[in-house]
């Protein structure tokens, strides 16, 4: 039998999980809980018939507990060719070409959950740099088993300078404090139609000065091959996140200024808010 789905919320107090329109308090459950569970949903679903019905509160934390959170890349073709312009003067353009093609896909280590933001929230854009974009990304939640099990939005920010002048400095360009912002919920479903959109508009000073949208039909990789790339030789005892890549890039003159409103939206799993500090 099918459940149906349900959107887990973390606030300053609880953790929260709607089904439907009803929102229900789940009392001392943690999200980590969640993740070692062998079937998240079922679990979810027996926690929420003991659970006491709330109203959902309007500020959000990220629905992260313990988990880390890894990304992949150039899983779509606007993705390869942005990173090959990107790197070109140093020589690494056709490492992303050939990640591309290759069997084995890009998987790296994007942020620890004290540098994860929720909706709502500000991400940062380093002080070293001057070419600074969000990536839109459907995002994995992976139980400890290494099963997909559902799903939330993440805002990747990236420092394309940093990336461009030397591949060996992804980590700087991809990892540092509020890099990454995650929610507005986590959303605990079926596998997601592979004709999911995905939206981004940045507005500033009201006014919106990039839109861009993409489907999981551009996507070359699927879901379970990148999921079980990450999880071979390493173990998550709490499960992990995993952002699956961009198809949406701002062109080569955009940058990210303090103050920019960047809205993101998921098809079945609504919109992540984060205002750049």
């Amino acid at each position: 039998m099918t459940l149906p789905p349900v959107t887990l919320y973390r606030s300053a107090e609880d953790l929260l999980a709607q089904r439907g329109e009803d929102c229900f308090r789940l009392g001392e459950q943690q999200l980590d809980t969640l993740f070692t569970q062998a079937d998240p949903a079922r679990w979810l679903h027996e926690q929420i018939s003991r659970a006491e019905p709330v109203v959902r509160p309007t500020e959000l934390l990220a629905p992260i507990g313990t988990q880390e959170v890894w990304a992949a890349g150039v899983t779509y073709l606007r993705s390869r060719d942005a990173r090959i312009d990107e790197s070109k003067d140093a020589g690494g353009g056709t490492f992303y070409d050939r990640v591309y093609d290759a069997p084995r896909p890009e998987i790296f280590f994007k942020a620890t959950p004290h540098r994860v933001v929720g909706t709502g929230a500000k991400v940062r854009i380093r002080s070293d740099s001057h070419w600074n974009v969000p990536e839109p990304e459907v995002t994995l939640a992976i139980n400890a088993a290494g099963r997909i099990f559902g799903y939330t939005i993440g805002n990747d920010m990236s420092s394309r300078d940093i990336e461009g002048e030397n591949p060996l400095y992804l980590p700087q360009a991809k990892v540092y404090s509020a890099c990454c912002g995650l929610g507005p919920g986590l959303v605990v479903r079926e596998p997601l139609p592979r004709e999911t959109s995905i939206d981004i508009e940045i507005a500033r000073g009201g006014a919106a000065v990039f839109n861009g949208s993409s489907s999981l039909t551009q996507m070359k990789r699927n879901f379970e091959e990148l999921a079980g790339y990450l999880y071979r030789d390493n173990d998550f005892p709490k499960g992990c996140y995993l952002l699956t890549g961009t198809g949406i890039i701002p062109p080569g003159e955009f940058t990210l200024q303090p103050g920019d409103l960047i809205r993101i939206t998921v098809a079945g799993l609504g919109t992540l808010e984060n205002t750049v500090a």
